[in-house]
């Protein structure tokens, strides 16, 4: 299923502005905005109800009018619709950060009070993976304990409300919550200073360093540019977004994003390069290194089509939608990148109980598509390294790689839930009042028969240890090689 994480990209300056997230929002000026986003949802949103029965989400909504009646910050009311859209439980509903107006972003998601770190959750514990200080007690390895006197398995929970993730799946929402340099925002820098304040000059930690002792220190916030200088992605679209190596007899395909939709890169032309590799070379195996991977275009489709010997079949879930054609008087408030969003015809059939089936040309029976077998083949062994990150395409992959025994995922379980998800058509609700907009899925993927509310479990479970971290060693990779080259 596809994401769209950044069709419309609020770039925000790095520098703060004087009056960060304390624009005044007067009741009078958002007095409208509840009633257009509950109409919208209610309308539209196919997976409104996964979770949650219609009474208590009207109780939500009811709750979240109450915050608006009163006067508010622009920060306030993002974090209470932040707060809101995380009670559908779905991966794609937020108040997108790169959808955002550029006052907004401005306003909210630019200001000096980043920590000067990249970090991984372990339990209650941060760890520190690169340091962007000049204090070496901040190497990697370093175990962060509490920032500005609270613990660090508080500022987790407190965060956790705001992150999304299809259902109860709590491990895709711990992920987003760390800082890797994936993404150009990142999920903790939003809401951290909107939660619990800006950190002033300085951020006053206690750390226990790799093999030290806890000690108390400061350290000075850092900004949105500086944070993107350290990202671990090209900043150029249409740079080759993927790495492909054969080393001691392995391949390893890493892969960390496939949401390329605006990039001119010829990424099929790429796979098939590595294919061709991997016919020509004595190999003893093949890793897809999918982590920090939520998702994008169907990249996984023409991997599938060289690892199988027989027809395949993706998925089989229903594909629904709640409507045919958008009532005219939300089509105002309704931005997306095709129009034909707004009226899916005779492709919605009426099931009679508020829902269409949605019937995929592209695809072969209801909502099944075929995968079929492409030379040259590759018959070796596969490891698919995964995480929490994984969600939506990359988790439909992850799920037809492991049910059809073409390879072994690795790693630690995958975000996404096996319940189902909402995407593949978007609109972008734009709130007029509170300028603030909201994702809006249009597309539910529904499972045939019951399904537990989890993203997948690898068949081997693997994590770097913290000596690893502090060692700059990719453990789990090491360990997917071993694997491969003992054949076990």
């Amino acid at each position: 299923m596809l994401t769209r994480r950044t069709v419309i990209a609020g770039l925000a300056h790095a520098g703060a502005s004087p009056a960060w997230a304390a624009t005044e929002l007067s009741p009078a000026a958002v007095r409208g905005d509840i009633a257009i986003l509950r109409r919208a949802y209610q309308t539209l949103h196919p997976g409104l109800y996964r979770y949650s029965t219609p009474g208590q989400t009207a109780t939500r909504f009811e709750a979240l009018e109450r915050a608006w009646s009163k006067a508010q910050t622009l920060g306030e009311a993002y974090l209470s619709l932040s707060r809101f859209l995380g009670t559908v439980r779905c991966g794609h509903t937020y108040a997108n950060f790169y959808n955002q107006k550029r006052t907004v972003s401005d306003a909210l998601f630019a200001g000096r009070t980043r920590l000067p770190f990249q970090f991984i959750w372990r339990n209650d514990r941060v760890v520190v993976t690169r340091n962007l200080s000049d204090d070496p007690r901040l190497a990697p390895g370093a175990e962060v304990l509490s920032v500005n006197g609270r613990d660090a398995g508080a500022i987790r929970r407190g965060l956790m409300p705001y992150a999304r993730a299809d259902g109860h799946n709590d491990a895709k929402r711990r992920a987003l919550i760390e800082v890797r340099g994936d993404g150009r925002f990142e999920t903790f820098d939003i809401f951290h200073p909107l939660v619990f304040g800006p950190p002033g000059d300085a951020f006053r930690l206690r750390v226990r360093p790799f093999g030290g002792q806890v000690v108390t220190m400061e350290a000075a916030p850092i900004d949105l540019a500086e944070r993107r200088a350290a990202m671990k992605a090209s900043a150029d679209e249409n740079a080759p977004a993927w790495t492909f190596a054969i080393d001691d007899g392995v391949g390893v395909l890493t892969m960390p994003n496939w949401a390329l939709y605006n990039s001119t890169w010829d990424w099929r032309a790429f796979l098939d390069g590595v294919f061709v590799q991997l016919a020509d070379a004595s190999v003893r195996g093949l890793i897809i290194d999918l982590r920090g991977n939520e998702g994008g275009l169907d990249c996984g489709d023409p991997i599938l089509a060289r690892l199988t010997a027989r027809e395949i079949t993706l998925g089989g879930d229903e594909r629904r939608v709640r409507y045919r054609k958008t009532p005219p008087d939300l089509d105002p408030y309704l931005d997306t990148w095709d129009d034909s969003f707004r009226d899916w015809g005779v492709d919605a059939i009426d099931l009679g109980d508020g829902f269409y089936r949605l019937t995929d040309r592209r695809a072969d029976g209801a909502g099944v598509n075929l995968i079929r077998p492409l030379g040259p083949r590759f018959t070796d062994p596969v490891i698919v390294i995964v995480d929490a990150q994984n969600s939506s395409a990359t988790f439909q992959f992850a799920a037809a790689v492991q049910a059809n025994g073409l390879g072994r995922l690795m790693g630690s379980p995958t975000g996404g839930n096996r319940r189902g998800s909402n995407g593949g058509a978007f609109f972008f609700l734009r709130l007029p009042g509170c300028g603030l907009e909201a994702d809006l899925p249009l597309i539910g993927r529904f499972p045939r028969t019951p399904q537990a509310d989890a993203g997948l479990l690898p068949d081997i479970m693997a994590q770097d240890s913290i000596a690893d971290i502090a060692a700059g060693r990719d453990g789990v990779l090491a360990t997917a090689r071993a694997r491969l080259t003992s054949r076990t």
